[in-house]
């Protein structure tokens, strides 16, 4: 998992039928300082995140399994909006 920014978001009206009714966000990659490190990606949302929240994102096959039974074609998950950040 790893904090990211949500900076878009992204309308695909001809995708797999298991995205279908799914929000799509772009997210930027955050170090733990809440500083930019550069890359990018598109993570399915299942939180109602929107433009310019902190957000927590999952990665890989738990991804997938965010929304039911694994059988979407999704690799990166929002699961979470991040309310603070605290760095020791």
């Amino acid at each position: 998992m790893y904090l990211g920014r949500v900076i878009g978001t992204v309308v695909s009206t001809s995708k797999n039928e298991n995205l279908v009714g799914m929000k799509l966000l772009m997210v930027e990659k955050l170090t733990e300082r809440l500083e930019r490190e550069g890359s990018t990606e598109i993570a399915v949302d299942s939180v109602g995140a929107g433009t310019g929240e902190i957000v927590i994102v999952c990665k890989g096959s738990s991804a997938r399994y965010v929304f039911g039974d694994g059988s979407a074609p999704v690799d990166t998950s929002i699961v979470g909006i991040v309310d603070s950040v605290e760095v020791g």
